[in-house]
């Protein structure tokens, strides 16, 4: 009798090549025609019912057990879209587009999704109904959000829903979660000075914005360090500040000033949305300028159901051994598989993907010289799988 693992594994050289077809031709936010074009015709093939544009290039299928006594449904998600990045990884299949780069793995996540939708097509082992989420824009442009937008849940209804993201800060065949807050929100924002410039040796003759600016990026951190409980992790910071023409003798009329903002609880996050448009009027007053804050939120926290952080830990632990799915620490990058969790319970994983020192499997996400682990979509998808077949159980 052939085994689930044995079923995955005789599929992983072929969802390798899926993988590695989608690296070469990435599209960023709404952009993902190539994907959603080559995901769709994997799905047509294999007969899985499924619709596209769902935020314009994102599509949701549906797979149906051997019955469907429980009426329940479970949803599983890949993002699908690429970096404004040029890549750098000297790969055989690395990107063709110039500028565009999976940098971040999406394109391992969909060939996972991909290898998931085969294998439940072909056993069809639970009861209930399995959702497939193949999602645009999560780099920044709220595709889980806009999927909600478009209907996503009145079409594909889900009763909990689960992600995963590789992790080159982990060895391959470890897991890592954790209950609760594990990615933070995420925020940016703009502060635009307007002043009045002049000639450097005639201060007294204009309104400076630059020591307005520094004033202003310092002040900002105190929005943390003295307004914000110690035990409510937030992070500023001013990531650009731009001004003068690089004249020595010019004092600028203008500076611009951004960065993101990074948090986990509702309450830090709009307290200091509010809190950084005062400040800036504040010191703004106080120098005799004007001042515009725009502050935008992109993310919300991504928090995992304490009950589905469970059935997960127990799904990895059934594939490797407890011993190889750690307790994660929340960090603060952000992830908008938050979207899905505020409407559904569910959970997000984190799956190793590092080899020995030196591996190009080891670089930081974003990074032009990364490159995803293809070792690690068999063992993703029957994790899926597992979780699928234990939160679907057949009769």
């Amino acid at each position: 009798m052939t085994t689930r693992k044995q079923m995955i594994q005789s599929i992983a050289a072929e969802a390798t090549e899926w993988r590695r077809e989608l690296h070469k031709h990435p599209g960023t936010m709404y952009e993902e025609t190539f994907a959603s074009d080559f995901i769709s015709k994997k799905l047509t093939e294999w007969g899985i019912p499924h619709e596209r544009g769902i935020a314009v290039t994102g599509i949701a299928a549906t797979i149906e057990g051997r019955s469907n006594h429980s009426g329940r449904a479970v949803a599983f998600r890949a993002d699908m879209d690429a970096l404004d990045l040029i890549e750098q990884s000297g790969q055989p299949w690395a990107s063709e587009v110039r500028g565009k780069m999976h940098g971040c793995g999406h394109d391992g996540h969909t060939a996972t999704l991909l290898a998931l939708a085969w294998y439940l097509n072909q056993t069809r082992n639970f009861d209930g109904a399995v959702r497939l989420i193949f999602q645009p824009a999560e780099e920044g442009g709220r595709g889980a959000f806009r999927m909600l937008e478009d209907g996503l849940l009145d079409r594909f209804p889900f009763d909990e829903i689960y992600g995963f993201h590789n992790w080159p800060f982990m060895p391959r065949g470890k897991f890592a979660i954790c209950a609760g807050p594990m990615l933070a929100a995420v925020d940016i924002f703009e502060i635009r000075l307007q002043g009045k410039g002049g000639h450097a040796g005639m201060p007294h003759m204009t309104t400076d914005v630059i020591p307005a600016a520094a004033q202003l990026v310092l002040a900002l951190q105190t929005l943390v360090s003295r307004e914000t409980d110690p035990m409510a992790a937030a992070v500023i910071s001013v990531t650009n500040l731009n001004a003068g023409s690089g004249a020595d003798n010019v004092i600028s009329g203008e500076a611009r000033l951004t960065g993101t903002v990074r948090t986990f609880r509702k309450d830090v996050r709009d307290h200091i949305e509010a809190r950084m448009s005062a400040v800036t009027a504040g010191i703004a007053a106080a120098h005799n300028i004007t001042a515009e804050c725009i502050y935008k939120r992109l993310l919300d926290a991504t928090i995992n159901d304490p009950e589905a952080t469970l059935h997960c830990q127990a799904a990895a632990a059934a594939l490797t051994g407890e011993e190889n799915v750690l307790d994660m620490e929340p960090i603060m990058g952000g992830e908008d598989f938050g979207g899905f969790l505020e409407v559904r319970p569910g959970a997000f994983m984190a799956i190793g993907q590092a080899e020995e020192p030196g591996s190009p499997h080891n670089y930081i996400c974003h990074s032009p010289l990364y490159d995803f682990n293809d070792a690690i979509i068999p063992t993703a998808a029957e994790y899926f799988a597992e979780l699928a077949e234990r939160r679907l159980p057949a009769d």
